[in-house]
C-alpha cells in the first residue's frame, strides 16, 4: 500500500503500524514525534496504530546541537 512519509511516497506492507514505520525510518531512536493524517499520535499508541493506503505521516526527530 502507498503512504506519504515526510512528503515522500513510500510503499509499505499491508498491516504496517506507525511503530513499524517510525522504527524503519529512524532506526527506532528516542526523541521523536509522529503525526498521522495531521494528528499527533502519542508514542504509547504507535504499536496499535495501523496505517491505511493513502495515510500521510510526518516524523520529527530531535537532534542535539550546539
Amino acid at each position: 500500500m502507498n503512504v506519504v512519509v515526510n512528503g515522500r511516497p513510500r510503499d509499505v506492507a499491508v498491516g504496517t503500524t506507525l511503530q513499524g514505520l517510525v522504527t524503519g525510518e529512524t532506526g527506532g531512536g528516542r526523541g521523536g514525534a509522529a503525526a498521522l493524517d495531521g494528528d499527533v499520535v502519542p508514542r504509547s499508541l504507535w504499536p496499535q496504530t495501523a496505517l491505511r493506503d493513502g495515510s500521510v505521516v510526518e516524523i520529527v526527530t530531535a537532534v542535539q546541537g550546539g
